[in-house]
């Protein structure tokens, strides 16, 4: 049986922390940014964390392979 990979999409976008929670990064922050405040840019800029557990669980299935 091969080693498991994992999900390199997901590897990309999401990274476990030290304490086991899954860190993301915020949407809406690519383009159209003229027309949204500095402090709603900055806030963007913030990583921020998965809370409902399932998705959860599933995330760290496909990163921890």
């Amino acid at each position: 049986m091969p080693k498991m990979k994992s999900h390199r999409g997901a590897r990309k976008r999401f990274s476990v922390t030290g304490t086991g929670k899954v860190k993301r990064a915020k949407a809406f922050k690519s383009h159209i940014l003229t027309k949204k405040t500095s402090k709603r840019k900055r806030n963007l800029r913030r990583s921020a964390t998965i809370a409902t557990n399932g998705e959860v669980k599933n995330l760290k299935r496909l990163l921890l392979a």
